[in-house]
């Protein structure tokens, strides 16, 4: 059977992986507001206890990147399908966990659910769109995958901190979290079809030179058909343009978990309410969001490499922001410069992996890719919460968040290249 590939071509099935990821972020972002703010009002954790504080963003940060490995060779075996609805049924008891907890620890291990779900199913909604759409469509396709899970995590924050008001924390993220987990849930079992047959076609016409356009600059001396250890050293450090955006990732995942654990401490110290907090942080969110809408689509026409460095070093200049003024002026103003930053480089991170990964283990590419990302989450909430425990207060893990970004963003500039086909083409082979 001919499969084809493009977004318009396979339109019904995109809107349906665009609605899974919109609810693997809202998912996320009923986590992010109030669980944070209200740790030691509602979860008993004393306050000026960092490490204790960070300590659930560190179980997410493993979890996640582990099952991001574990997603990208798993979909490759059982398929994407499958895959996904594993994601959610091990999301569904989160939000009852949270109602009965009893202290942080309850909170703890229910973000490592979170973690197993986030990694098996925002991986899967990504490598299915990839699956499905042309490649030059991959910055658009990434962007808009990236740009309806983030949105998802900007409305989920607002609405919980407004829940929560109402209904008070726990039951608001009771209802919530089991009306989202128990939709996505029923349309991954029952609307989304697999997609690893279209990457499968792919390949066929890689092998038989059938495609058409620049040949992407594939690493070389690659297997037709690597191993796990084999793609993982590829992706880590053997190719230096992958562990060059590897890094990269690792790092950038520090600013998200400075997001998701100090910010809301941060601000609800300052005076700020729930509401107020849940809109400052949603300004980082919906930039962030909605602007990859077009910072996918640009990296298609002027390249991946620069909007890449440029987004790390942009999303630094708004952490250090925060810390450097007060008001809620300013500290949306900040929020959207991270997210404006976030925005250039997010897409382009994962679509720069995609351009120079064969669709033979692009699952497992993206997969490890993610892994390091993800482990960000972890490696960034240990560091702030050191930085900040050493220098006594918070402002010193924005600080060491904004040096960190900027540090990252040379290595990256330096180390990578562009890795668009069309800007700078490789040789034509098969593998």
């Amino acid at each position: 059977m001919h499969l084809e590939h493009g977004i318009g071509a396979n339109r019904t099935q995109f809107a349906h992986q665009l609605l899974q990821v919109l609810l693997v972020g809202s998912t996320l972002g009923m986590m992010r507001t109030v669980v944070p703010a209200l740790a030691e009002a509602e979860f008993g954790v004393p306050k000026g206890s960092f490490l204790l504080l960070v300590a659930f963003v560190v179980a997410f940060g493993v979890v996640k990147g582990t099952l991001n490995f574990v997603a990208g060779r798993l979909s490759e075996r059982i398929g994407r399908q499958r895959v996904l609805v594993i994601g959610w049924s091990v999301a569904l008891p989160i939000p009852i966990i949270v109602w009965q907890a009893q202290d942080w620890s309850w909170v703890v291990f229910a973000t490592v659910l979170l973690g197993i779900n986030q990694g098996l199913t925002w991986s899967m909604t990504q490598t299915a769109k990839l699956d499905l759409t042309r490649l030059d469509e991959r910055g658009l396709t990434i962007g808009l995958n990236e740009f309806a899970g983030y949105v998802g995590v900007a409305l989920a924050g607002i609405a919980t901190a407004y829940l929560a008001v109402g209904l008070g924390v726990r039951e608001a993220l009771l209802v919530f979290g089991l009306a989202v987990i128990g939709l996505a849930l029923a349309l991954s079992w029952f609307a989304v079809v697999d997609t690893r047959p279209w990457a499968v076609a792919e390949a066929a016409r890689h092998r038989d030179r059938k495609t058409a356009g620049p040949p992407p600059r594939y690493p070389r001396n690659v297997s037709v058909r690597p191993d796990t250890w084999e793609v993982f050293r590829l992706v880590s450090w053997r190719d230096a343009r992958l562990a060059a955006i590897s890094q990269a990732g690792l790092v950038e995942k520090f600013v998200d978990a400075l997001v998701w654990v100090f910010y809301p401490v941060f601000l609800y110290e300052r005076g700020v309410g729930l509401g107020g907090i849940g809109w400052i942080i949603g300004v980082y969110g919906f930039v962030w969001g909605g602007m990859q809408l077009f910072t996918g689509r640009l990296s298609d026409r002027s390249g991946r490499h620069l909007l890449n460095v440029w987004g790390m070093w942009i999303c630094g200049l708004g952490v250090a922001m925060m810390v450097l003024g007060s008001g809620i002026a300013w500290w949306s103003l900040s929020a959207g410069v991270s997210g404006l930053g976030m925005a250039l480089l997010y897409p382009n991170l994962s679509a720069a992996v995609a351009d120079i990964s064969h669709p033979e283990w692009r699952g497992s590419a993206i997969g490890i890719y993610r892994f390091w990302r993800d482990l960000g989450y972890a490696v960034g909430a240990l560091g702030l919460g050191i930085a900040a425990q050493a220098g006594g207060h918070m402002e010193t893990a924005f600080w060491f968040v904004a040096l960190s970004m900027f540090a990252s963003g040379g290595l990256l500039y330096w180390f990578g290249e562009e890795t668009h086909p069309r800007m700078h083409p490789g040789k034509r082979h098969s593998g």
